[in-house]
């Protein structure tokens, strides 16, 4: 885990990036990004499979898209801290031509992306709010590397939780015009499951989230979180747990509570 900060990094809050990094049992965060984690586990001790299941979802669409489409092009958004498995990693090994924006405005990520980008040519990390699209669609380096007549794969996984004002399906639908017929998007979002005892379980922790260094992490109910893929298609099995969207095996072991608390879906823009 990190202890000496660089000078550029407020340890006084935690960041979104780090604190994922921390429920991803990760090294690239600090003591405040390790207290959001703790505060969680108080009322969810398996607090960390909300980062594993998300990061597991990703990886499935990922193979998915990649494998499945003639895709080969990609912007993911709010990109985090650089993983074992990262999208440009899973794409390129299918389609070794596949292009990858990310997309981030957190400094730690963005001076860690620099790895990404010595890695090969095909991949970029942009300076952008994600919760502006036209700072992201805009972009130069976006606009050069992706071509917006050919058909793109968005990712929005673990990012519109944090964003905690009321325009979230107008974040997506901006997002979505943009794109060409043929496109598909992946998102996945913290969830109210809107049964008394799971649904409990979501407020308590949106409230910790909340209230927390980090300061964001709603948890939307079905409705509101299927309302980000107006214009979509869902791809089979539609919006459901991440842990349930296309597993890479049969299910042993049940499902802790936490896990009934994160959804995700794959949309195609017709």
């Amino acid at each position: 885990m990190s202890s000496a900060a660089p000078p550029y990094v407020d340890t006084t809050k935690a960041s979104v990036a780090r604190v994922y990094d921390a429920f991803l049992n990760g090294t690239d965060n600090y003591e405040i990004d390790r207290e959001v984690l703790r505060r969680i586990q108080q009322v969810a001790p398996e607090a960390t499979f909300l980062g594993r299941d998300n990061r597991e979802f990703l990886n499935r669409a990922s193979r998915f898209i990649a494998g499945q489409t003639e895709i080969t092009q990609y912007l993911d958004c709010g990109s985090g801290l650089p993983t074992a498995e990262n999208t440009h990693q899973v794409v390129q090994r299918i389609h070794p031509e596949a292009r990858v924006v990310y997309v981030d405005n957190d400094p730690d990520v963005l001076s860690h992306g620099r790895a990404l980008l010595e890695e090969n040519d095909r991949t970029h990390l942009i300076g952008a709010d994600i919760f502006q699209p036209g700072q992201v669609l805009d972009n130069e380096v976006v606009r050069k590397q992706l071509d917006f007549s050919e058909p793109i794969a968005l990712y929005q996984c673990g990012t519109l939780h944090h964003y905690t004002g009321e325009r979230s399906a107008e974040i997506m639908r901006e997002y979505i015009d943009a794109l060409p017929s043929g496109s598909y998007v992946a998102l996945s979002h913290f969830f109210d499951p809107e049964t008394t005892e799971d649904s409990a379980l979501a407020r308590k922790m949106e409230d910790i989230f909340l209230h927390s260094p980090m300061g964001s992490g709603m948890f939307r109910t079905r409705a509101e979180i299927e309302s980000m893929f107006a214009g979509l298609e869902l791809v089979d099995p539609g919006l459901v747990l991440c842990a349930d969207w296309w597993p890479d095996g049969p299910r042993v072991k049940p499902l802790v509570p936490v896990q009934r608390c994160i959804v995700g879906a794959v949309g195609r823009k017709p």
